[in-house]
């Protein structure tokens, strides 16, 4: 992409938007790999469980395995951060990324028996380490190298990555399941096709690295370790040089009264934590206790268990993917323009129609030794309340979590806030991962009827707590 100067206003000045959006483009690549690593397992988890003979809990778990490495990523990945810088933590993600797909495609003990299973959850959990690390950095740097009145759309590329990267995932699945015949056929000399799923990932992994060799490390980190003269070079080519002064200054002043961050700097009085850190954490969780995962890492599975058929099943998660970058697209356009706050309640109340109407549909499916089975009219009315949920999701909950996250705590608590923040947001996702294949061979309206409930409390919690952070400088941010 070549760089330009947009006059955007910044005090007066102008900012080289060209070189903001490339570099915030690298960093969303991370995001790209989070959303493609989470859900080629949609494709392969069919094949999966007859391959190695697993029960659904088993399963559930080999699936849910990498959200467990995300959140010891995301606890850690902060950290890090602060020691190593922004930049050098991106390529460590991006190598955990590249050794979890080439040895989840690689088995050493060709074996359809506990070895093999085991070897790929190992190589799952080393990949999601690269997602928590990925989903923590990407909104950060990019939060700290934005202007602020473009911060929310350049936040929500972040978002974009992922369910970009969920796109492509269903894109690839489906041309390896297209040449191989089904998920479990044999592709190029005899390899599983599910195993190519996730070698693919290698691609955009070796891009990520690439790419993280490009672009300059954070001013702010800069700054922090007292190396001013670098940090005024990276903002005078993204802002100006009366501008990075004047922006600068402000980091310097706010450098100066900080100390090491601490996980004990983020204690308060509201239950033993700062408000804001609790707004953070109720953000987290929400945004994954409302089920959007189970769309996409079961949507294959759980379309067939209804009567689909496994090519039909595709074309749906195909779809379904197209929809959710779309919706993302317009979520980047007005997360600026409307803000934060009216986006999330926008999307919590179509939540809580559509995921009620998938309750209430599956209620009526005749159930049979294969599963549940619906009918010629609720399958549609299905299929539009799932994709129109994520429509609702993706304009609203999908980035703005991940742009609130990146600048709403305070610089002196940032990294320590995010580390625990994105920490709760992975076991939330491992928990409703985890639990699903249980929760829906008892019950799919029970599954359903839980998520529309945690819409409701998502509503609620936005209308109350939640505040609009569209326009405010990251060192103006209050506890």
């Amino acid at each position: 992409m070549s760089t330009y100067t947009s006059p955007m206003s910044l005090g007066g000045h102008t900012a080289n938007m060209g070189a903001v959006l490339r570099i915030s483009l690298v960093a969303a690549m991370g995001g790209f790999l989070f959303g493609y690593d989470s859900a080629v397992i949609n494709g392969a988890t069919g094949a999966m469980q007859e391959y190695f003979d697993v029960s659904p809990g088993a399963l559930g778990s080999a699936v849910a395995s990498a959200l467990l490495g995300a959140a010891a990523g995301a606890f850690f990945g902060g950290r890090l951060a602060d020691s190593l810088g922004r930049v050098k933590v991106m390529r460590i993600a991006a190598i955990l990324f590249l050794f979890s797909a080439i040895f989840c495609a690689w088995d050493p003990f060709f074996t359809d028996g506990t070895g093999g299973f085991a070897w790929l959850i190992l190589w799952r959990v080393v990949g999601g380490l690269g997602v928590g690390v990925a989903s923590i950095i990407a909104p950060a740097y990019i939060a700290e190298v934005a202007p602020a009145d473009v911060r929310g759309r350049l936040g929500s590329l972040q978002q974009l990555g992922i369910v970009t990267g969920i796109f492509a995932s269903q894109i690839v699945n489906r041309i390896i399941v297209g040449v191989a015949g089904s998920a479990d056929g044999h592709v190029f000399g005899g390899m599983d096709a599910w195993r190519l799923m996730f070698l693919v990932c290698a691609i955009p992994a070796v891009l990520y690295l690439v790419g993280a060799f490009m672009i300059p490390e954070s001013p702010r980190w800069l700054v922090a370790q007292g190396r001013r003269e670098e940090a005024l070079q990276v903002m005078t080519h993204l802002q100006g040089q009366v501008a990075a002064e004047h922006r600068l200054g402000i980091i310097d002043k706010t450098l100066d009264s900080e100390r090491k961050p601490r996980f004990s700097d983020l204690r308060g009085a509201a239950a033993g934590l700062k408000p804001v850190v609790w707004v953070g954490l109720g953000l987290a969780v929400l945004q994954q206790l409302v089920g959007i995962n189970v769309i996409f890492y079961y949507s294959n599975q759980l379309w067939q268990s209804v009567g689909f058929q496994e090519s039909d099943a595709f074309t749906i998660s195909t779809i379904t993917s197209v929809t959710n970058v779309v919706v993302t697209l317009v979520a980047i356009a007005l997360v600026d323009k409307i803000g934060r706050k009216k986006l999330l309640l926008i999307g919590s109340t179509g939540m809580v129609v559509t995921l009620g109407t998938m309750a209430v549909v599956f209620s009526t499916a005749t159930i049979t030794d294969a599963g549940p089975v619906l009918g010629d009219t609720a399958g549609p009315i299905a299929l539009v309340a799932a994709n129109l949920y994520v429509v609702f999701f993706g304009a609203s909950w999908g980035p703005v979590m991940w742009v609130l996250l990146g600048e709403m705590f305070p610089n002196k608590i940032r990294g320590a806030a995010l580390a625990v923040a994105g920490l709760v947001q992975w076991l939330a996702n491992w928990a409703v991962t985890a639990s699903f294949p249980v929760l829906s061979e008892a019950s799919l309206v029970l599954a359903y009827g839980l998520y529309a409930f945690f819409a409701v409390v998502s509503l609620i919690f936005t209308a109350k707590i939640v505040r609009e952070t569209k326009g405010v400088e990251l060192e103006d941010m209050l506890d």
